[in-house]
């Protein structure tokens, strides 16, 4: 390194400039400064730009607060969700379920559509997951993989593994958990089978609605009966093409619940299997045929 000596400036009466200021301080050098002069040597590099470095700090900073409001609007909106599919709403325009609805209305894909739904349901039931998203510290990603296989039971520690993984790591824990044991699937499979259910109740204005929640193997031939007797309606009727797409959608429904009335009366004109008679004949297990059911409407 080579040798320093110590300089006294020349008096100067000329102002300080505004960056040589922001350069040297807030004050500027005085005649009787003494500041070092480097006669020869290697130059050295400057210090890093520490300001550039805060603004980035910042951004970042700024970046997760807005998305922690993200998050907890997703909460809200959730919630919302929620409310709205156990009130029954997206019977209101005719929808086919709140999935539907939610597309419609929000402008998301189905897909999207109904994970926001299922995800909203689920939450109803795991209290510290809901509340952590309401504080903005989970995702909705990170939610909609937990309530894959959160219950009330295991969401603490799940929830531990969530604030501490990226999201592919928890979605790949999440998937782990599923199929741990041939037990576990077995008792999913027991636990589903006792939540079918299926009720028809009559609303305000004299219709029913019906409601239920049936197996996968049941879904699919009740959805075949009424495609096929659906078809029959339609074939019955004519072909009179709507005029637009939405009278379409609705002719359609109308139809499937026709479709629904006609199955019914199949079904009882068929009957439901036999028993045997003493005397060696059969007869319907209901013991009667549909003739003999009959509907009383009292008109006052």
């Amino acid at each position: 390194m080579s040798r320093s000596t110590y300089a006294r400036p020349a008096p100067s009466t000329t102002p300080v400039r505004s960056t040589e200021r922001s350069r040297l301080g807030a004050y500027p050098l005085r005649p009787s400064t003494l500041f070092l002069v480097w006669e020869a040597g290697p130059s050295f590099p400057s210090d890093p730009d520490t300001s550039e470095l805060d603004a980035l700090v910042d951004l970042g900073d700024e970046i997760a607060t807005l998305a922690a409001h993200i998050h907890a609007a997703t909460h809200r909106l959730l919630t919302l969700i929620a409310q709205f599919d156990r009130r029954l709403g997206w019977e209101r325009d005719g929808h086919r379920s709140c999935d539907h609805w939610l597309s419609f209305r929000t402008g998301v894909s189905l897909g999207a559509a109904r994970e926001r739904v299922r995800t909203a349901r689920a939450l109803t039931d795991l209290r510290e997951t809901s509340a952590s998203m309401a504080r903005g510290e989970l995702s909705f990603s990170q939610v909609r993989a937990l309530t894959r296989v959160a219950t009330a039971e295991n969401e603490c520690d799940l929830l531990d593994m969530a604030c501490g993984c990226a999201v592919q790591h928890l979605e790949r824990i999440v998937r782990g958990w599923r199929g741990r044991t041939r037990q576990d699937e077995a008792a999913r499979e027991r636990a589903n089978h006792e939540t079918r259910t299926f009720t028809v109740f009559p609303d305000e204005d004299g219709m029913y609605v019906v409601r239920g929640r049936l197996e996968p193997e049941v879904a699919a031939v009740l959805m075949k009966a009424v495609d096929a007797a659906s078809d029959a309606l339609f074939r019955d009727r004519g072909s009179e093409v709507p005029a637009t797409h939405e009278e379409s959608r609705r002719a359609s429904r109308r139809r499937r619940a026709d479709a629904v009335g006609l199955i019914a009366e199949r079904a009882l004109a068929a009957g439901f299997g036999s028993v045997g008679r003493s005397d060696g004949t059969e007869a319907p297990m209901s013991g009667s045929r549909a003739e003999r059911y009959q509907v009383v409407l009292h008109v006052d």
